[in-house]
Parts: structure tokens; sequence; C-alpha cells
């Protein structure tokens, strides 16, 4: 499996304080993850290791580019803290997402693969040349992510009748009870719940859920 997924496993195993099985089973998951990050840069239909052809120089969509600026501060914030498996998990997630995009923003890839190298140094050293850069990542500055990125404009809203879920609401940030209680209520699937019914009771946790109690 190589030298990169020995030290991601051992990483990924759980809290750096917390006794651990070891299996080397568990090896397999963190290699097919470096697997998809080795095809998301390289094109392996080429003899000789050359960029993937889905890499763009166009710059990233808004949901892209804050899916970055999260992982940057989840990574930045894990490692410095020695929480190194939800570290990991983060990047995978980033790479969950970048892997269904048509076309790959090189802007995305580069801080990505910097982030990765304290923890995959040999692969995030080909990626980075791959990239067309050089001469070693060991002197690529660490990527800093902006804090106006990592919030996100919108929450979703678990709606509930009588206690059971209905529907799940995606709204702007900022909204009060009345607006999200209306917007609940225009969902199709909550009227077919609520109609012919009183409203007796709305109970609204902000951020968390929204349930009416009818009967």
């Amino acid at each position: 499996y190589g030298a990169d997924s020995l030290l991601l496993y051992e990483m990924f195993m759980g809290p750096l304080e917390a006794v651990k099985p070891w299996n080397m089973n568990g090896v397999e998951g963190v290699y097919r993850f470096l697997s998809r990050v080795w095809r998301l840069i390289v094109d392996e239909s080429s003899e000789t290791t050359l960029p993937n052809p889905t890499i763009s120089e166009q710059p990233p969509s808004d949901e892209t580019l804050r899916e970055l600026h999260r992982t940057m501060k989840k990574v930045t914030e894990d490692t410095e803290g020695l929480r190194f498996n939800t570290a990991i998990a983060a990047m995978m997630e980033l790479v969950n997402h970048l892997n269904k995009l048509e076309t790959k923003p090189k802007a995305v890839l580069e801080p990505f693969v910097r982030l990765l190298a304290p923890y995959a140094p040999h692969i995030a050293e080909e990626l980075w040349k791959v990239l067309g850069n050089g001469p070693t990542l060991a002197y690529a500055p660490w990527p800093t992510y902006d804090p106006k990125l990592v919030v996100s404009d919108t929450i979703e809203v678990p709606v509930q009748v009588n206690g059971k879920l209905r529907a799940k609401l995606t709204l702007p940030v900022g909204l009060d009870a009345k607006a999200i209680e209306s917007a609940a209520l225009a969902d199709a699937n909550v009227q077919v719940h609520v109609a012919g019914k009183a409203v007796k009771k709305v109970v609204y946790v902000p951020g968390k859920l929204l349930n009416f109690v009818v009967g």
C-alpha cells in the first residue's frame, strides 16, 4: 500500500489519545481515498504523468469555494489540535465534492494538495508537480481560509408534524420564527399533514427544528 497509506491509516484510526485496535484491513479504506485523490488530478489514460483533462483554470463556483475554505479551516484547527482523524475526514468530504464536478478548478486543487502534504507527503509532492508547481511542496505556505467564506448563508430546518419529520427546508440565515413557520406551511408535504387540522402549538428551536402540534 505504500508509506502514505500506512501513515494516513495510523492517523485516521481515531483520537490520538485513545486506545485503538490494529487492523491492517483498515488500510484499504485510506488507500482507496488516496487513489481517488490521484485520479482527481492525474490523467490515468496517459502513458506519462499528465494532469487530468478535467482540471480547469476557471475560478470555482461560490459553493465549491465555500467547501474549500470550510475544509481549510477544519484541517488547520484539527491539525493544530492533533485531531488528525477528523482532519482527514474533512479532506475526504472535499474530494467527494470535487469528484461530482465536471471540471475541477486548479485554484481549489492546489490548496487541497497543500493540506494533504503533512498527512501523505509523498503523493502530495507528486501531485504538486503534476499541477505545474516546483521546486518542492515543502516550501509552499500553508493555505489560509477566509472567515467570511466559512459562514454559511443558509440553514437547514427539519420540519415535524406531531413529532414526525415531514420536510427539510433550506432557508436564508437570519429569518425570524414567523417567516420560517410561513415557509414550512407553504411546503407541499407539510400541507398534506396539517390540512383540515387545527395547529394547536408551534415549537421552534432556532437552527434545530420546527414542530407543528396539530389535532
